[in-house]
Order: C-alpha cells, then sequence, then structure tokens
C-alpha cells in the first residue's frame, strides 16, 4: 500500500520509511546514482546515511557542472561547432540540469528518511 504523505520528490522504487524494506531499497537507488566504483566500499552498505551524503556531494557536483557547461558552452564551443550543434549542446546542458535538480531533490528526499531512522536507532548502521 502506497504512503500517500511522501513527497513529490519521493523515488520510484524506495519503499517508504517504516517499511521493512526502506532502507535496501533506498540503498539499490542511490547505488544507481552514484559511480559503480561507490558499490566497493562495504561501509557504504553497512551504513546508509553515509551513502546517501556521497550521494548528495555527487549529485550536487554533477548539477554545478550542468550549470557551469551552460554558463560557458557558447563562449567555449563557438569557434568548434556550427550554430545548431551548439544549440543542441546548449539544449542537453539544460536537460541534464533539469535531470540533475530533480535527482538531486529525491536523493534530499531519501538522505532526510534516512537520517530520521538512524536518529530513531533504527538504521544507518
Amino acid at each position: 500500500m502506497p504512503d500517500q504523505s511522501l513527497r513529490p520528490d519521493w523515488p520510484t522504487g524506495v519503499h517508504p520509511p517504516g517499511a521493512d524494506s526502506f532502507e535496501q531499497t533506498a540503498l539499490v537507488w542511490l547505488f544507481d546514482h552514484v559511480p559503480a566504483d561507490y558499490r566497493l566500499h562495504g561501509v557504504l552498505r553497512r551504513h546508509p546515511v553515509a551513502l546517501s551524503r556521497l550521494a548528495h556531494q555527487y549529485v550536487s557536483a554533477a548539477l554545478e557542472a550542468a550549470r557551469e557547461g551552460y554558463r560557458t558552452a557558447r563562449v567555449d564551443l563557438r569557434e568548434y561547432l556550427p550554430p545548431h550543434a551548439l544549440d543542441q549542446v546548449m539544449n542537453a546542458y539544460r536537460d541534464e540540469g533539469r535531470r540533475m535538480a530533480a535527482l538531486l531533490r529525491s536523493v534530499e528526499a531519501v538522505d532526510a528518511e534516512l537520517r530520521a531512522a538512524a536518529d530513531r536507532g533504527g538504521g544507518g548502521g
């Protein structure tokens, strides 16, 4: 049964907080949004709040990179690309920025619930 109180940014596939499978589904989802090598670190599996913090930093950096790319692409690439290709690059940066901003909101929602679970003594390792 779905939890009607979940934030609109709650990611699909992550079970609601309080569900027995919440932490496991949160881990799987978070690992899907960070570099694959993060899976090599057992501490991130044992302490979901640590993974959510790293995911937050990683996605925040990707969002900032998309914003910086959008701000500088026209100047940096104008000598190398025809105008229509440059417009497509700008669209790609804009789309990626929007995607990263939405992903960051979802990471923040999961992070807040993982921290709350850890505060209650119900998770986080």
